[in-house]
């Protein structure tokens, strides 16, 4: 027997044409701001210099990884 499932929901219907779109304009501000913060953190990392970073416990080559070490499930 086979299912299948959706990920419709009874507010996507009720919504008009603007709403969806101020909704999906958001949401892609917000997917920026995220990326541009975590951009910052890199080259504000990056500028510090070898003794802040080992001061923090970061080699040179971590940065990447501590700035999205939240993404990683190690």
């Amino acid at each position: 027997m086979a299912t299948a499932t959706t990920n419709f929901h009874a507010t996507d219907a009720k919504q008009g044409v603007l709403s969806r779109f101020f909704t999906s304009f958001m949401r892609g501000l917000e997917a920026h701001h995220r990326v541009a913060s975590r951009r910052q953190a890199i080259e504000k990392l990056e500028a510090k210099s070898d003794e802040e970073l080992a001061k923090m416990g970061l080699k040179r080559d971590d940065i990447p990884y501590y700035v999205f070490r939240d993404l990683f499930y190690i």
